[in-house]
């Protein structure tokens, strides 16, 4: 592992842990804490993944070690961004885990230098990728402030004044930050699917190929529109909308990860390496 990989890895960890004494102290210096630490650790993060690139010379999507480090880097970038928009600072203390798991399952697997593919370095592809993964990485944000309203819920309706109750939120304010995740979410995740077909365009000559990424791809961008349409509809919000939320982020981790590991196609080809 490289020294300036392990320092982001511990700056994430360190936040993490600011970010839980919060949740127990509800001081807000432990929170503000956890998010600087965080932040330094983006942008040692970004550091890394730039010299990893003049390095490689090709986007740093080659294998898995890499896509999942790309992963933490948005997912960590995303959560600042919406952090400093809607100051919801309890989303830390699953925006931090969740980062943290990522990177040490990223610096447990193997880094192996690959050939290098000229496509890698296609425009498309990284305008391709970057947008999906900042859209996987708000609707990873959703998920995590849908299963605060759940915990928020349950206290409520417990009518119980309890642990997550003193702690969290108005329900209200989690709704809605939800809400803000799947829009931004759904657009980028949009505007992924579109480049990725001028891409599949580009190098294997149609739009559409049915690979199972593709297939899932879609799969995943019908539930988010589904629920968006329901919401502005017929009104889906609160626990419905979480759950929704949920669910949602379970097809992406299966169209992330368990495409690639249990169905053949063009797409798993980089990051199995």
């Amino acid at each position: 592992m490289e020294p300036i990989f392990l320092v982001v890895i511990i700056f994430y960890m360190l936040s993490t842990i600011g970010y839980l004494i919060y949740l127990f102290l509800q001081k807000d210096y432990l929170q503000k804490t956890g998010f600087y630490l965080l932040a330094a650790g983006f942008l040692c993060h970004t550091v890394e993944m730039g010299y990893r690139f003049v390095q490689s010379g090709h986007f740093p999507v080659s294998n898995l070690h890499e896509t999942l480090s790309l992963a933490g880097w948005t997912l960590a970038g995303v959560f600042l961004l919406f952090q400093d928009r809607y100051r919801l600072k309890i989303l830390g203390i699953y925006a931090a885990p969740l980062i943290t798991i990522v990177m040490v399952i990223a610096a447990r697997l193997p880094n192996v230098p690959s050939k290098t593919h000229t496509i890698l370095n296609s425009f498309w592809l990284i305008v391709h990728v970057v947008a999906i993964f900042i859209g996987e990485a708000s609707l990873a944000l959703a998920c995590g402030a849908g299963l605060l309203y759940l915990l928020q819920e349950n206290a409520i309706k417990s009518k119980q004044r309890g642990f997550f109750f003193k702690r969290l939120p108005s329900l209200e304010l989690l709704d809605n930050t939800g809400y803000a995740c799947i829009v931004t979410g759904f657009a980028m995740l949009t505007f992924g699917l579109i480049t990725g077909l001028i891409y599949a365009k580009s190098v294997w000559g149609r739009f559409w190929s049915w690979d199972p990424k593709e297939v899932w791809s879609g799969i995943t961008w019908i539930l988010y529109a589904v629920l968006l349409h329901q919401r502005l509809t017929v009104g889906w919000r609160g626990r419905r909308a979480a759950i929704m939320a949920i669910i949602g982020f379970a097809v992406i981790l299966f169209t992330f990860l368990g495409v690639n590991f249990f169905l053949k196609g063009h797409h798993g080809e980089f990051t199995r390496m």
